[in-house]
C-alpha cells in the first residue's frame, strides 16, 4: 500500500472524528477508538449508563460515514425472528410482513445498534452473532448480505433484573469493549 493511499485514509478517519467531536463533546477517546474500529471493520461493545449519549454517538457516526443506521431495544420478550421481520394485521385484516431492522436497510445497513443486548435471550445473540461473523442472512428464500455493516451494542450491569451474562465466545466478535 502507497505512503499516499495510507494518507488519504487517515485524513479520511481525522475529518470523520472532527465532525463526531462537533455533536457529541468531552468523549474524544471513544471516538478515537470508534473511528478506528470502523476503520478496521470491527464490531464494538459499549458500555455507560443510561443518558450518556450512545445513540446520539452513533447516530453522528452513521452521518459521517454513510448508510443506514438500525436501532434495536433488547428486551427479555425479543425473539430471533423480531431483528429479520415483523407479521402485522394489515388494513384489509389480512396478516402481512415486513422487513425488521437487519433487513430494512439492506446492503446500505452501515450502524446496527443493539441496545440492551443482555437483555435478549442467548437465541438472539446467537443469530446477531452468526450475522456479525458471516455478514450475511438468509431469509425468504434469499441471503441477504451486509458488506458494510457494523453492529454496536451495549449492556446494562448484570446484577440489574432480566439481564443475562453475554457469553465469552461472544464477546469475542466484538472488535472493542469502550467505556462511554
Amino acid at each position: 500500500m502507497s505512503d499516499r493511499l495510507l494518507a488519504d485514509w487517515r485524513q479520511h478517519a481525522l475529518t470523520l472524528e472532527t465532525e463526531v467531536n462537533k455533536v457529541v463533546v468531552g468523549q474524544h477517546n471513544p471516538v478515537r477508538l470508534i473511528t478506528i474500529a470502523i476503520f478496521a471493520r470491527g464490531h464494538v461493545l459499549l458500555e455507560g449508563d443510561v443518558g450518556v449519549g450512545k445513540t446520539t454517538l452513533l447516530r453522528a457516526f452513521t452521518r459521517g460515514i454513510g448508510g443506514g443506521y438500525q436501532r434495536i431495544e433488547g428486551t427479555i420478550d425479543l425473539m430471533p425472528n423480531d431483528l429479520v421481520y415483523h407479521t402485522y394485521l394489515g388494513e384489509d385484516g389480512k396478516p402481512h410482513v415486513s422487513a425488521g431492522p437487519l433487513l430494512m436497510s439492506g446492503e446500505d445497513l452501515s450502524v446496527f445498534f443493539f441496545n440492551e443486548i443482555n437483555r435478549a435471550r442467548p437465541q438472539v445473540h446467537s443469530l446477531l452473532l452468526r450475522v456479525m461473523a458471516e455478514r450475511t442472512l438468509s431469509a425468504f428464500n434469499k441471503e441477504h448480505t451486509f458488506p458494510h455493516m457494523i453492529v454496536f451494542a451495549d449492556r446494562n450491569q448484570v446484577e440489574k433484573e432480566e439481564t443475562f451474562e453475554i457469553p465469552s465466545a461472544a464477546r469475542d466478535r466484538f472488535m472493542m469493549e469502550i467505556p462511554i
